[in-house]
């Protein structure tokens, strides 16, 4: 690859955006990032792709607050002539891609509200049965062994079959489609794969539903897209593939997170099994200091400007950094004290662009339910190995343990089906 030209933020002691301390330590690499840099930081991407890492909270909220200056248009990005066609992060920073984050304007206000009156016409208790029904089925098939990895076993099974429910995605195909977006998100060898799996399947879901319509996600997009100005089939299935991939695997480690928390932080360990109170609490808790959305790309400055005193070229990639803010001492002093339930985390995003509602609310409900059913079904469930022996992906955009394993007392099954 052509290296980057002088100037650029990668000749400026930047950071690889990658490495092992994105998986053990993150929240001390952050604040080593703000020490040294300040509040937006220099950092190189895969095949030394330069770009800016923004770790304050409000030059974050700045960014995220004015999408005129700091757009969502990808083709304004000035390395494009130095990215090869297989860049292992091209499926989460991709080029003239017809899908709802790259939209600008008017237009994507227009697409913001389809998607979310679609997810909004789920039936809210439709959707925490399918949730129970999954979990239920999924707790189903270890239960009886005394111990089992949460992780691979119950989080990372559990989100993508009820959105490719509720989305018109037949269940069987729900395995395939964990796989898939794993290689897709962890943006490495198998990442075009895992895209090229997801296109597919979607295409397939597209096709169905104009030849037959059901009652699903899908065919709610379809109708409300179609006329001469409207969203046409391959602008609603990047859509659906966008609202897969944000919706899946940022909640499954949500939930193994927050099951995390309330096995290793004596903060919540004495109520563990006390009363659902303390899910919703560690569900907060996780958003703030263990957010699974650690990094999004990106925004591109429309014109040369300072941000965080750095000098911001036309055209360079400001990469969100979710967590790093989250973390800001000029937000949140003392991060030991328990937030009480403040929601000022910038863990969905800020702005016209952020996580619809009604996503972030499905999302909630199946992570909450599956934390519930999980401690309701395994009351005594405890940590197998040491608290320090977990391991996460290794992904800097998000993230999730590897594993999460545990024990507890053998218990029937339900006879639900997973």
């Amino acid at each position: 690859m052509t290296a980057p030209p002088p100037g650029c933020p990668a000749h400026a002691q930047s950071v690889p955006l990658s490495g092992p301390r994105f998986q053990t330590d993150p929240v001390a690499l952050y604040r080593e990032m703000r020490r040294t840099h300040g509040p937006v930081v220099p950092v190189v991407l895969p095949g030394d792709v330069p770009a800016w890492l923004v770790v304050g909270y409000r030059e974050l909220h700045q960014i995220t607050s004015d999408p005129q200056l700091f757009s969502r248009d990808s083709d304004l990005w000035n390395q494009w002539p130095h990215i090869p066609a297989d860049w292992p992060l091209l499926p989460m920073i991709g080029r003239k891609q017809p899908s709802i984050l790259y939209t600008v304007g008017e237009r994507h206000s227009r697409r913001a509200r389809l998607i979310s009156d679609a997810l909004e016409a789920v039936d809210p208790f439709e959707l925490r049965r399918y949730a129970e029904e999954f979990a239920d089925g999924l707790v189903d098939t270890f239960c009886t062994r005394g111990e089992t990895d949460i992780i691979s076993r119950y989080a990372m099974l559990l989100p993508v079959r009820v959105l490719a429910r509720i989305y018109g995605i037949p269940d069987a195909q729900g395995p395939d489609l964990v796989a898939a977006l794993n290689d897709m998100i962890d943006g490495r060898e198998r990442a075009v794969a895992g895209q090229q799996h997801l296109i597919r399947t979607f295409s397939a879901l597209i096709a169905e539903r104009q030849a037959a319509p059901a009652h699903d996600v899908a065919s709610r997009m379809l109708a409300a897209g179609a006329g001469p100005d409207g969203f046409g089939p391959e602008e609603i299935l990047q859509d659906l593939m966008v609202m897969m991939a944000a919706g899946h695997q940022p909640t499954a480690d949500w939930i193994g997170n927050t099951l995390r928390l309330m096995l290793t932080d004596d903060r919540f360990t004495a109520s563990l099994s006390g009363g659902r109170h303390s899910v919703a609490e560690a569900m907060n808790e996780v958003l703030w200091e263990d957010t699974p959305t650690q990094n999004v790309a990106g925004r591109w400055a429309a014109r040369d400007i300072r941000l965080g005193g750095r000098a911001i070229a036309a055209g360079d990639l400001l990469l969100l950094g979710l967590a790093a803010a989250n973390g800001d001492p000029q937000v949140r002093t003392d991060a030991s004290v328990l937030t009480g339930g403040n929601n000022a985390f910038l863990s969905f995003g800020h702005g016209e662009h952020r996580c619809p509602f009604p996503a972030q609310e499905t999302a909630e409900v199946i992570a909450r339910t599956a934390v519930e059913v999980l401690l309701d079904r395994l009351p005594d469930i405890d940590l197998a190995v040491p608290a320090e022996s977990l391991t996460r992906r290794p992904s800097p955009w998000l993230r999730g343990l590897t594993a999460l394993p545990v024990t507890f007392t053998p218990t029937p099954a339900l006879g639900g089906s997973a």
